[in-house]
Formats: C-alpha cells, sequence, structure tokens
C-alpha cells in the first residue's frame, strides 16, 4: 500500500504524473505548464486537510451568540435535509478529483505498455481494494466488525469502476450515460414512493432496498445507491481531465470551466421543484449544483497555482494532496486519540473561551500534516 520513490522515478500512476518541485516551471506565456498538475494535489490538499480537521471545530460553535461564529459554524454542519452548505461539498469534491486524475492515469499506463486488460485489471482491483480498506476503517472507527456501503471510500469504488467503464466509450455516449444514471436514479425515487414521498427522510425506495439487503438503515439517512448518481460526480472529474490533457490555451480551459460549472448551477437549480437538493440521496440537483461550486474551487486553484504559477504557497497543500488516503485513514482511526494527546499540552486551549476547539482541531490537524510531510520527505506515498 505504500511506496518509496527515487528522485526522478514515477511514484504514483494514479496521481497524473511525478512530483513536481513547489516552484513554477518556465513556460510560455497563455499555454498550460508541462508536467504534473499541482492544482489539482493542492485542491486535494486543501479538502483534505478540511475533512481531516472535522471542519476545524467551527461545528461546536453553531449556537454561539457571536452572529459571525454562528454563520461560519453553520457551513461546516451538514443540512438537516434539502439545501446546501460547504460541508454538503467536501465529498462530492474528492469524488470529482477521482475523476480527474483519471484519464492521466490512465495515460500514463497505456504509454508505458500496459495493455486495455490490464488497465482494467488495475481498475477492478483497485475498486475492490478502496471497499475493503472502506470496511476495515469503519469497523475499527465504530469499535465492531460490519459492512457498510456508504463511506467515501465505499461510494468512490462503485463511482471509479463504472466511471471508467464509461470513460471507454465516446463522448456522446458518455454524455447520455450521465444523463440516464441521473434519470434512472430520479425514476427509481419517483416509481417506488415511500410512505412519506419519493424524497423523504425515511421510507424511500433507497432505504426499503437496503433494508432488503442488508437489513437494516444507515444512520443519518444515507442510502447505498447514491453511487448511481454520484457516478456522474466522478465523470465531471474525468472530463474535465480530459479538457486538461488538451493542448489547449489557458483561456480555453478557463472558458469551458467556467460556463460547465453556470450550466451546472442554472440545470441544479432548474430541477430542484421536481427534484429537491438532498445530499443524503445524493439527488440530480444536488449532483448537478454541488459540482457547479466544485468546478468554480478547481478553477480557482487551476488560476492560483497554473496560470500565476504560485506553487510555493500552496506547498503545504500538496504535501497533504498527494497522501490523501494517508491522513483520511489517520483521522478516521486515530484523531480521537491524537486530540486527547494534544489537549496534555496545550489544555484545550480552554482560556481561548468560545474559540478553543476551532483552537484544538487546528493543532491536532498540524501534527497529521507534519506525518505528511515526514513521508514527503522520504518520498512515501500511500495507494492502492
Amino acid at each position: 500500500m505504500a511506496t518509496a520513490a527515487h528522485p526522478g522515478s514515477p511514484v504514483d500512476i494514479d496521481r497524473l504524473e511525478e512530483i513536481a518541485p513547489p516552484g513554477p516551471p518556465p513556460r510560455p506565456p497563455g499555454k498550460p505548464p508541462v508536467g504534473r498538475l499541482v492544482s489539482l494535489d493542492a485542491f486535494r490538499g486543501f479538502i483534505m486537510i478540511i475533512l481531516a480537521a472535522n471542519g476545524f471545530g467551527w461545528h461546536a460553535l453553531a449556537k454561539s451568540q457571536n452572529r459571525a461564529f454562528a454563520a461560519i459554524a453553520n457551513q461546516f454542519e451538514h443540512v438537516p435535509w434539502t439545501g446546501m452548505v460547504f460541508w454538503d461539498l467536501i465529498q462530492p469534491a474528492f469524488m470529482f478529483m477521482v475523476g480527474v486524475a483519471m484519464p492521466f492515469a490512465f495515460a500514463r499506463r497505456m504509454a508505458e505498455g500496459s495493455s486495455s486488460g490490464r488497465v482494467f485489471r488495475h481498475v477492478a482491483w483497485r475498486a475492490l481494494m478502496l471497499l475493503l480498506w472502506s470496511q476495515v476503517l469503519m469497523s475499527v472507527s465504530d469499535g465492531r466488525l460490519h459492512f457498510q456501503m456508504i463511506n467515501v471510500l465505499s461510494q468512490i469504488a462503485f463511482t471509479y469502476f463504472l466511471s471508467f467503464l464509461i470513460f471507454q466509450m465516446r463522448f456522446r455516449w458518455q454524455a447520455l450515460a450521465a444523463f440516464l444514471l441521473l434519470a434512472g436514479h430520479w425514476a427509481l425515487f419517483v416509481l417506488f414512493p415511500g410512505p412519506d414521498g419519493p424524497f423523504s427522510k425515511a421510507g424511500n425506495v433507497g432505504a426499503a432496498i437496503d433494508q432488503f439487503l442488508l437489513g437494516r438503515n444507515y444512520s443519518g439517512y444515507y442510502v447505498t445507491i447514491n453511487f448511481i448518481s454520484s457516478t456522474v460526480t466522478t465523470l465531471f472529474g474525468v472530463w474535465t481531465g480530459m479538457l486538461l490533457r488538451r493542448d489547449d490555451s489557458h483561456a480555453h480551459r478557463v472558458k469551458v470551466l467556467a460556463s460547465a460549472a453556470a450550466a451546472c448551477f442554472l440545470f441544479g437549480w432548474a430541477l430542484t421543484p421536481f427534484n429537491p437538493m438532498v445530499k443524503r440521496l445524493w439527488t440530480a440537483s444536488f449532483t448537478l449544483f454541488s459540482t457547479g461550486w466544485v468546478l468554480l474551487m478547481l478553477l480557482f486553484f487551476y488560476w492560483l497555482v497554473d496560470i500565476r504559477g504560485y506553487r510555493k504557497p500552496v506547498f503545504p497543500l500538496v504535501v497533504v494532496g498527494i497522501n490523501s488516503i494517508f491522513i483520511y485513514s489517520l483521522s478516521i482511526v486515530l484523531s480521537g486519540w491524537l486530540d486527547r494527546a494534544v489537549g496534555v499540552f496545550t489544555f484545550r486551549y480552554t482560556f481561548l473561551g468560545e474559540l478553543a476547539p476551532v483552537a484544538q482541531a487546528t493543532t491536532v490537524v498540524l501534527v497529521m500534516w507534519y506525518l505528511c510531510y515526514w513521508l514527503y520527505q522520504r518520498k512515501i506515498f500511500f495507494k492502492f
């Protein structure tokens, strides 16, 4: 699972290309840089740090008398059912970035001489490992052995495999497949509504399927069949990766990404009267609207890193972004222990009043960052 690399050797075929130095490379004006897409690593690191820090502890201030603190805190707690806040974008961003890396990774494998069959076996094996590792992490986290398919790694296992199969088609058929996935997901809920309606918290078709297959429902009203529609989130990432691999100018890429974001916002919002925006069911409107925000976030990092050339400022994010599986696993298994251990020396920052949870969570994630940096210095990268 962990790999060590010597300078100048490929270190992670599923992370685009070789680890790039933090300094900007020379490039012709208006043309994309050649080499690793560092903006993707920075974006991935940004998302993973926020996830590992559990929103930097801001959710503890949700009932603060300070309106500014409460407003920020509300962005780091999932909405009860319909709607969207920043915290609801973390998983879509993670799944989207998996898709962005896929065209680069597959192209590199083919260039190294891998056959189509060998690439397929790699994808199938990686999806299986993600599914199994998800079971390990969730079982350790919950303190009991059990099977689930709603953790982000489990969902990625499905969407990664399905997106690979769809990626083999011509683009027009890929787009049609995405449409059919969203339409089919919507149809399932509408044709088999629960007692309180098709998109209700309890009794919807997703909950009924889980009850039938697993004999139980998940807490939080999440459902396994989310992977049907979230595959489209990963597909949007695949299409973005396809765009970024083309020899186009920065201006063209920015125009296409911005236009795609605007279209996602428009169609996602237009669907809400018929298809409410529910992250826990990953409805079609949520899929499109969240993708719009994720595209804008990627666009920001693309502008900052690949257009403006600011690689040194995002280096701390890159350190995490290239070892995302490690920090995610660390946060699931050891975040509680680290919080207690760090708290012995910080006294949990009680002297800071309301901001104590924020300071404590920030300190814990800094420890996690240093562990990632220690691995980075030794060129050790965790992957499947």
